[in-house]
């Protein structure tokens, strides 16, 4: 009984402590927004990307468009995708919302007054926060819910249907605000928005691969096993030149990890020849669990 109460308590944390962090991600992608690109007069993907274009147009605000766009998304993807669909991509529209009006009231003027830099700015935070949210199974909805939506009834991927989505959105404003130069800023704004996405996404978790051959072997096994806390497998080799049986250790760990491995294995034997590569991706046990 005590062990359900604690499993009970912990799953409340976690899933409070993902929705705490997921908060903060909104919360910063909703800032660079109102920061740097709609006083910019630019515009991005997705449906924040249409809500400024109607906001250019119109000085509706952007909270407005964005919850009724999202809204009506939301209830569609629920009658085609089922009455499960995605508690936590309702809940970060209910919050991003909150955050657009929030901040059409705080902010009033530009902080700089630089297209380049507002889509840099602009789309490298906007891009953290979004990585922040989707590291915890969140996602704002917008072009997300109509990829989901194609993806049942078409063989086309959900990254090409975000991607065709985002580039009509951005080519729209151009019929708004007559102007080469932010359509090709809004580009700008789209492409640093996916690398700052990707860079949070695959820095946070990124992982290597080690090789290591060294006649101290064991130590440096022991170390990686009870040091590191990683596991180890230990391979059965034979050099070709030399004919001489050894031991290659073979360890995944995560790349933060390697300095401290790095350290002891020259404290262990300097002669230690050692081969690292970076892996795309780790599932299992002290890594990512697999999704699919």
């Amino acid at each position: 009984m005590v062990n359900i109460f604690t499993n009970r308590n912990c799953r409340a944390i976690k899933l409070i402590k993902d929705y705490l962090i997921m908060t903060s991600g909104l919360f910063l992608f909703v800032m660079a927004w109102n920061i740097f690109i709609i006083p910019a007069e630019l515009t991005g993907g997705g449906i924040s990307g249409v809500s400024a274009v109607v906001f250019y147009a119109t000085n509706i605000p952007v909270s407005i468009t964005y919850f009724s766009i999202n809204i009506i998304l939301v209830l569609i993807a629920i009658k085609i995708l089922g009455a499960n669909f995605g508690i936590k991509t309702i809940y970060c529209i209910i919050v991003n919302t909150a955050f657009f009006a929030l901040f059409e009231e705080i902010v009033k003027e530009p902080l700089i007054n630089d297209m380049f830099l507002s889509s840099v700015l602009g789309g490298m935070i906007s891009g953290i926060g979004l990585g922040i949210v989707f590291s915890r199974g969140g996602s704002t909805g917008g072009t997300d819910i109509i990829a989901m939506i194609i993806n049942k009834y078409r063989n086309v991927s959900p990254g090409r249907s975000i991607m065709f989505c985002d580039a009509i959105i951005i080519a729209s404003a151009y019929f708004v605000l007559h102007s080469i130069e932010k359509l090709v800023y809004g580009y700008v704004i789209m492409w640093v928005v996916s690398y700052a996405l990707d860079s949070f996404l695959s820095g946070a978790n990124r992982s290597a691969q080690m090789f290591i051959i060294s006649k101290e072997y064991e130590k440096i096994a022991d170390y990686i096993s009870k040091g590191a806390i990683r596991g180890v497998t230990l391979l059965d080799g034979s050099g070709w030149y030399t004919g001489k049986k050894i031991k290659v250790i073979m360890s995944v760990v995560r790349k933060r990890e390697t300095g401290a491995i790095f350290r002891k294995i020259k404290q262990i034997d300097p002669d230690a020849f050692i081969s690292m590569g970076s892996v795309m991706g780790v599932f299992g046990k002290g890594f990512e669990k697999i999704k699919i």
